[in-house]
């Protein structure tokens, strides 16, 4: 250990870790993928889907909200939290209108590829048919709130690095949803399609309008390679 490392162990698998970096970061620059969905790597984190939640020394922890610090022993790739993360995955299918085969983010959506990569064939939850109000008033951005997964990914991209604040979330619980900064929708707002908000939503919820199905089968970001490939290969170098 230096004055600015620290030796951590994921997985039974030390490694050096940056002070200040959080237990995902340092997991990545090790090529160890921790699931995740509301962790985006140039917005701050917010622990929103714990997803990526691990075992710090035998206590569950959100890993995108955690520094890593001296002697730490993490569990990520393990039966009982994959499950965790499988039943947090159903419980995001069933509250929203996930109809994969139709919908137009199918092979470039990162909900469906983490249920691939964690072995989800179909939810043994009841499904909420939910009937959230479409917002198609602007010309080029559509939102579809039936998509949504509250990862928050839009809300701080639009205030940190669009400096707009389109974003909103509003209701708590089974009513809570995104909102815009606008009564009539968000044609009335600031947003552009050039804007980082569009472009970091996990789900088909906020999508660029006349692009649907434009990548064919087989040309999908993760038709071939499951979610985190990347950064194993880059790992593993």
């Amino acid at each position: 250990m230096s004055d600015n490392t620290v030796t951590i162990t994921i997985d039974s698998k030390p490694i050096q870790a940056k002070l200040g970096q959080k237990i995902i970061e340092a997991a990545e620059d090790a090529g160890i993928y921790i699931p995740r969905l509301c962790h985006h790597k140039d917005l701050p984190p917010r622990g929103h889907c714990r997803l990526c939640v691990v075992k710090v020394d035998g206590r569950p922890r959100s890993s995108c909200t955690i520094p890593v610090e001296e002697g730490m022993t993490i569990e990520n790739d393990t039966e009982e939290l994959n499950a965790h993360r499988r039943m947090v995955l159903e419980m995001m299918f069933v509250e929203g209108n996930h109809f994969c085969p139709s919908c137009e983010t199918s092979g470039n959506c990162e909900l469906q590829a983490e249920g691939y990569r964690l072995g989800m064939i179909s939810p043994t939850l009841p499904y909420i048919e939910t009937h959230r109000e479409l917002d198609a008033t602007h010309p080029d951005v559509f939102i579809n709130r039936d998509l949504c997964i509250l990862c928050g990914r839009c809300v701080r991209a639009s205030a940190i690095q669009d400096g707009k604040t389109v974003f909103a979330f509003e209701g708590r619980g089974i009513h809570k949803v995104i909102t815009v900064n606008a009564e009539h929708g968000l044609s009335e707002t600031t947003m552009d399609v050039a804007d980082a908000a569009a472009r970091v939503c996990p789900t088909g919820c906020l999508r660029t309008k006349r692009v649907g199905y434009s990548i064919p089968i087989g040309q999908r970001r993760y038709d071939h390679t499951p979610i985190g490939s990347e950064i194993e290969r880059a790992g593993s170098k």
